[in-house]
């Protein structure tokens, strides 16, 4: 039988880091903006890293080491030095970011019991805000290459999502190991050809000496190119891509292939009963489940076809209703049986984060896009209709004018009728924002509407806005500031006949 007093062991050894009595370590952080006193035979005990670093060091005349952390924050390090001393982290009251920036300084220093413990403590408790920040996170996880569950995280995140990745406008600067990764999953949901696309645009992006024109690729340009992919191009499902993909997408890189593997896919191609020797890995699996077909799928989570149909309806100027000679009203908006347009969704919160900089990144270039909210805590649904193309390349706030842009609240359960505003001040209608700007701020109608966010998520300060300054014609809410649920922003694309 033993006994065990641990809280007072970690008691008396906290008031020791207080006291600073007998210590022989000086550590200096953040640009030595302020310095902490520890004992060497403590941190060597309890780091594997401080065993080395002070191996490492040659005291001074009074017998201190001095150890240089500069990319470490003072408050970040107070927190290591107590568990170090005392087992203990005091997480209250502290942003998720910080729990974030201190699972990897504990990783960078070796303590894989903190490390391992913080890692689970966010994926459990801070879905949310990894979602967010998701491509933030997923780059400098695969940099540390420690933490294998928000690896897993991650990764079951993009195979059901592929293009919160492969669409990101940082894709080019993805780490190798990273994409490795995904390409060794069956259950990636995207076509094997796009795959091969995004592959051949990270090896290019990784040699921008190579010319932009392929007609005037050598050979050596052709083997750069092959050495940047070698370890990517095994895990390509070759044998489950289309004929006329291989020959249109495939055939014009096909010097970057073994040449055993390029004849066998060309048998494959002629007849594919017949024995090849290169390895055909199996076809990427469909997960029915969760990618339903397009009749079953709900298309979005905020509004209904009824919202289309008054949309598109005001996006076509149909007034409600018309009068005959009769003074006889009958409808003019589109009816469910009639839209003439598909509403194609570009963003989702819940899907890809919450921050103001994601809006910009993923609309940037889309035009005839509509933006839908659902307010949090009112159920009242919010929306405006831009017919021009978002710019996230500005370097100053800019007007931008038009005549066809509107907000509007949407009925629902709650509402009893839908609001429309069509813009006033055509000059004003929109503004486009610089980059500075795009970290708190989405996507504003005039300055009577807009989305924004200090904490950088829609979703948690109350920081969305509707004022009545009279860039659109008549007030849509109530409402002055509020946060939101989800928010959505389609591309409207003109149906087919």
């Amino acid at each position: 039988m033993s006994l065990k007093f641990f809280d007072k062991l970690s008691q008396n050894f906290i008031e020791l880091l207080d006291e600073k009595d007998d210590y022989n370590v000086i550590i200096e952080v953040k640009n030595k903006e302020k310095s902490f006193m520890a004992h060497s035979n403590i941190l060597k005990h309890r780091s594997s890293y401080f065993r080395k670093e002070l191996e490492n060091i040659r005291p001074n005349k009074n017998n201190i080491k001095t150890i240089i952390k500069s990319s470490i924050s003072a408050q970040i390090f107070d927190v290591i030095l107590k568990y170090i001393y005392g087992g203990i982290v005091n997480l209250e009251n502290v942003e998720t970011r910080f729990i974030y920036d201190l699972m990897l300084i504990a990783n960078e220093l070796e303590f894989e019991e903190l490390t391992t413990k913080l890692e689970t403590l966010l994926i459990e408790t801070k879905a949310s805000w990894l979602k967010t920040h998701f491509s933030f996170i997923y780059h400098s996880i695969f940099i540390n290459n420690n933490f294998k569950n928000l690896e897993k995280f991650c990764n079951d995140i993009i195979v059901k999502y592929p293009n919160l990745i492969f669409e990101n406008s940082d894709f080019i600067s993805f780490p190798e190991s990273a994409l490795i990764s995904l390409l060794k999953r069956d259950d990636l949901q995207i076509e094997e050809i796009k795959i091969w696309d995004y592959i051949i645009k990270w090896g290019i992006s990784q040699n921008p000496t190579l010319p932009k024109n392929l007609v005037e690729w050598n050979k050596e340009n052709f083997l750069t190119l092959q050495t940047t992919l070698q370890q990517c191009l095994p895990y390509i499902r070759y044998f489950h891509i289309p004929g006329n993909d291989i020959l249109d997408k495939i055939q014009p890189f096909k010097k970057i292939l073994d040449k055993p593997l390029w004849k066998d896919l060309m048998q494959y191609l002629i007849s594919p009963d017949r024995p090849v020797n290169s390895i055909i890995l199996p076809a990427r699996s469909v997960l029915i489940p969760e990618l339903p077909t397009r009749d079953k799928e709900q298309f979005s989570t905020i509004i209904t076809n009824e919202h289309i149909a008054e949309i598109s309806s005001w996006i076509d100027r149909k007034s409600s209703t018309y009068f005959t000679f009769w003074n006889d009203p009958k409808p003019s908006t589109y009816s469910l049986s009639d839209i003439p347009y598909e509403f194609q969704l570009i963003l989702r919160g819940s899907i890809n984060g919450f921050a103001p900089q994601t809006f910009w990144d993923r609309c940037h270039g889309y035009y005839r896009t509509v933006v839908v909210m659902k307010v949090k805590g009112t159920d009242e649904i919010f929306g405006g209709y831009n017919p021009l193309a978002w710019d996230a390349n500005l370097n100053k706030n800019t007007w931008v004018e038009t005549k066809d842009s509107f907000i509007f609240s949407l009925k629902n359960g709650n509402i009893e009728n839908s609001i429309l505003s069509r813009v006033k001040k055509s000059e004003c209608a929109l503004k486009y924002l610089d980059k500075s700007a795009q970290k708190s701020r989405g996507p504003y109608f005039g300055d009577d509407f807009y989305m924004y966010s200090l904490s950088s998520n829609f979703t948690l300060d109350q920081l969305c806005r509707y004022r009545n300054y009279g860039y659109y014609e008549k007030p849509i809410t109530t409402a002055k500031s509020f946060s939101i649920v989800d928010y959505e922003v389609f591309k409207i694309i003109k149906k087919t006949i």
